[in-house]
């Protein structure tokens, strides 16, 4: 079988202009970066913003494990086998992070014959809208020591500066730091830190505002330090909105580029969902609302992380209303989640089964919990018996799920016709009931709590005394009303990456809780999570190369 990227680069891909013609959108509507990567106009987003809105399909997934599940690959092959059907859809993602891409994870293009392309493009530098956020977050930080430098009108207490700068890159040597150091020209001394792009408030709020001005607005609000008398300094007490917006202004347009069965595809935004949100902009899932009948998007890691912060951070924000969930997992990662070691998961093994579906239980309960139809597919792999299958099958039945198999990634669109028929039945003839998990007027202590019992299964929540102060200040300050963001590992339910399956009898513990004034949300990070990777012992940047012909191997 071919590679990601072998399969990539033989891709026939059709000019940009024509995939947006299938949106009706025309060439004055588009900003070309090349022959086929586009940005939407913001004349166009107004344009359609009175149309009828298409259905909305969030696909998600169980704990990722070493297995890999293809929450990705199902999303985009799910897009493609609704154009083989003759439904007009579109597929709505997130950028990908370089941190990955050159780290451990890859990249977020999908896989096999179920990506988006270019693909090099795409988790290489796109259209620049990383980049875009990284200036904007760095320029903060430089007005920011630049203002106290020049006399500090604002009175801003050095040790009590929280605005971090940010790169898009894992770089563990650069969590924590000092800066200047030299002369008095060169600054004043103190800890600073920086967290990894897709971590960084501004990209929180470029997914999430609605229009330059509530970008601006937004912008505005981020607070980044505390004066001698502990009252937050803004953004824009710096003046620093305006240019900082400036920087945003092609980023806030979303992406339009194709699978490879050429179905559009509006690529934008990359919050991490273990560390941030989640989710990809919500311009662009509302422009795929308004261009398509379908539309497909996705929440990152598993669904107690994605897809709980898509529900209470992203649809709550923005109006959006799901009308039915697919979620994915593998026969070989619910064996994982058995106990069954990563070199043994190709054999056959009904017992680890019973013991790993537990996992998908879990899921199964939580985004019932919400009101939305859900239909849960088996990413299938060649070593999955019909025995193992079968069960799984009749495991979800028995709780209210639609169940299929896809084989998207060998098979591309065809290979998820079934699953496409399965999802439009359920998006169309089930009433979707959504239901935020809590309401706004719930206490910080009392959202964390509601995650941590009912989406983890915690027994209750654990706070460090620093954690505590901070909520205190939060609500003193009045953004109690504000949703929730947890920090959490993706690997399982818990704050413990090593308590597999669906554990029993924990404690979430909250040793850090921060203000995201600007975006809306408060974050409470558990554990050992961390907002700025590091790369592994054999980073995936070793295999990457480029050939004299410009052709790139290794990325994946």
């Amino acid at each position: 079988m071919k590679t990601d990227i072998e399969i990539a680069q033989e891709a026939t891909m059709l000019p940009i202009r024509e995939i947006a013609e299938q949106l009706g959108i025309q060439d004055d509507d588009l900003e070309l970066y090349g022959k086929y990567k586009a940005k939407i106009s913001d004349d166009y987003y107004r344009r359609v913003s009175h149309n009828k809105d298409g259905k909305l399909i969030l696909v998600t997934a169980i704990n990722p494990t070493p297995a890999g599940e293809g929450k990705t690959t199902v999303s985009v092959g799910l897009g493609q086998a609704f154009g083989k059907i003759g439904k007009k859809a579109v597929i709505a993602l997130r950028e990908p992070s370089l941190g990955p891409c050159f780290g451990i994870k890859g990249g977020a293009a999908g896989g096999g014959y179920a990506q988006v392309v270019p693909m090099e493009d795409l988790n290489l530098h796109f259209t620049g809208d990383l980049h875009a956020v990284t200036s904007a977050n760095n320029l903060l930080a430089a007005l920011l020591d630049n203002h106290i430098q020049q006399g500090n009108a604002l009175n801003i207490d050095t040790r009590q500066i929280i605005w971090k700068r940010c790169l898009d890159m894992n770089d563990r040597v650069l969590r924590n730091i000092v800066v200047g150091i030299g002369s008095k020209a060169d600054g004043v001394v103190r800890e600073d830190h920086f967290v990894i792009t897709v971590a960084s408030e501004i990209m929180a709020i470029l997914c999430l505002a609605e229009d330059m001005e509530d970008l601006k607005e937004k912008l505005g609000n981020i607070i980044v330090a505390y004066n001698y008398n502990g009252e937050p300094v803004t953004a824009k007490e710096l003046d620093a909105v305006g240019a900082m917006a400036a920087l945003l202004k092609d980023a806030i347009n979303p992406n339009l580029i194709q699978t490879l069965e050429h179905t559009p595809a509006l690529v934008h935004g990359g919050p991490f969902a273990n560390i941030a949100h989640g989710c990809n902009s919500v311009r662009a899932t509302r422009a795929a609302l308004k261009t398509a009948d379908y539309v497909v998007t996705e929440a990152g890691f598993g669904a107690d992380l994605g897809a709980e912060k898509f529900f209470d951070i992203k649809c709550r924000k923005a109006g959006l209303k799901p009308d039915a969930v697919v979620l994915v997992a593998t026969v070989r990662a619910l064996k994982y989640n058995g106990g069954v070691a990563k070199t043994d998961l190709s054999e056959p093994n009904l017992e680890a089964l019973r013991r790993g579906i537990v996992n998908l239980e879990k899921h199964i309960e939580n985004l019932q919990l919400y009101g939305v139809p859900v239909v849960v597919t088996l990413n299938s792999f060649a070593t999955d018996t019909e025995e193992e299958i079968l069960f799984v099958k009749k495991f979800c039945e028995a709780r209210n799920c639609d169940f299929e198999i896809c084989e998207v990634w060998e098979k591309g669109g065809e290979g998820a016709i079934a699953l496409a028929n399965k999802v439009i039945a359920a998006a169309d003839n089930k009433k979707s009931e959504f239901t935020l998990l809590y309401p706004d007027e719930l206490s910080l202590e009392e959202k964390i709590a509601k995650i941590a019992v009912e989406i983890y299964g915690a027994d209750g929540v654990v706070y460090t005394q620093a954690a505590k102060s901070a909520l205190q200040k939060i609500s003193r300050m009045g953004y109690g009303h504000l949703p929730v963001c947890m920090a959490k590992t993706q690997y399982s339910f818990s704050d413990d990456d090593t308590k597999l399956g669906r554990p029993t009898g924990f404690d979430i513990h909250i040793r850090e809780v921060y203000l995201n004034a600007g975006a809306g949300f408060v974050v409470a990070v558990t554990g050992a999570i961390m907002t700025m990777p590091g790369l592994p012992k054999k980073p995936a940047a070793n295999n990457i190369d480029v050939d004299e012909n410009g052709v790139i191997t290794g990325l994946f």
